[in-house]
């Protein structure tokens, strides 16, 4: 990531390879080839050969965050049968241990329950004790930040902060310590796209870049896979750069950013608008009050700090001769007149 300068970055959302998940055995070791030779019978020494090569990115990392920027990593642990013996590698306590050493402070992480899993499923000899093992059904989202908080010193910039902002409702969501997110992708493409095994789904960076960052940021994601993540930043309008050791995925990436749907990616927002009424109608049923007033959405809201919020949608991507991407938003005042076409919405008997 040398071609990044120093502080250019304002978030990073990224999904690395799991240490010690065999289907990932081969890409650490074609970066150092001790860790195929000693995964069998030194298994602890692999394991921290494969976090060695993690480090070095998380240095980066370090580098080109701006005072502020937030780390966000999904992390799965990793079980392994070794010789005979099951036991558990530990992968997000490494990291936390190493991004803590580089300086960043760690704030509370999220525990991700995958809902994928069918609820019969374990490990180990059944009914039988003593010889069964739990099973993990969870990820780990861990959550860094390098230096003290964010400043925002001008006018200008507390309303380009408070133009970012989320829903109350949502933030008692986003905000808990335990997500249930279902372990699949959202279909924003015309066309399907090969997606790599463990790929994260669109709602984490989602939420990620929405909490962590405001629009015209930099989002970075060191990982990039399939391009999940920079089809996030897309939609929350924020810019976008990423890095992935295959080279076949740039063709997956540019596939996946030019067959996202305009339409589709403007439904996505405009469901996030619906929510949220949904949610002033019914407290109101309730018989409780909702005070504040957005001039921009032509809504109500719950509190003083989600009266600029905006949400802007997509009108056209374009890719460049230098092969960045240009994504064009518009505002808009009232987003029950967004300018969709007139079958968008349309109910499907």
């Amino acid at each position: 990531m040398e071609e990044l300068a120093d502080e250019s970055i304002n978030i990073v959302v990224t999904s690395p390879p799991y240490p010690m998940v065999e289907m990932w055995d081969d890409i650490f070791a074609m970066q150092n080839k001790a860790i195929a030779c000693n995964i069998a019978d030194n298994p602890s020494v692999s394991f921290d050969l494969m976090h060695g090569i993690l480090n070095n990115i998380w240095m980066e990392c370090y580098r080109v965050l701006s005072e502020g920027g937030f780390l966000c990593i999904n992390i799965g642990d990793a079980t392994r049968t070794v010789n005979g013996n099951f036991q558990l590698f530990n992968n997000h306590a490494k990291i936390s241990q190493f991004c803590r050493s580089l300086g960043f402070t760690e704030l509370p992480c999220v525990i991700w329950r995958k809902q994928t899993n069918a609820p019969n499923k374990f490990m180990g000899s059944g009914m039988l004790p003593c010889g069964a093992y739990v099973t993990l059904e969870h990820e780990w989202i861990l959550i860094f930040r390098k230096g003290e908080k964010r400043t925002y010193k001008t006018s200008e910039a507390k309303l380009g902060r408070m133009k970012s902002s989320f829903f109350w409702e949502e933030r008692n969501v986003w905000f808990s310590d335990v997500w249930e997110v279902k372990g699949t992708k959202q279909n924003l493409q015309k066309l399907n796209t090969r997606e790599r095994s463990a790929a994260y789904p669109f709602e984490i960076p989602f939420r990620l870049i929405n909490m962590f960052s405001q629009k015209g940021d930099i989002v970075l994601d060191p990982f990039l896979g399939t391009g999940t993540t920079m089809q996030a930043a897309i939609l929350t309008g924020r810019n976008s750069c990423g890095y992935d050791i295959d080279a076949n995925f740039e063709t997956i990436i540019r596939e996946g950013i030019e067959s996202l749907d305009i339409d589709l990616c403007n439904s996505s927002i405009k469901k996030r608008f619906d929510a949220h009424k949904q949610f002033v109608e019914e407290r109101e049923i309730s018989g409780k009050k909702v005070k504040y007033f957005n001039n921009t959405l032509n809504y109500k809201v719950m509190t003083k700090q989600e009266t600029e919020i905006e949400l802007n949608y997509l009108t056209s991507i374009t890719r460049k001769e230098s092969g960045e991407y240009v994504v064009e938003l518009e505002d808009h005042s009232d987003l029950s007149a967004m300018p969709f076409k007139e079958n968008l919405f349309a109910t499907t008997k």
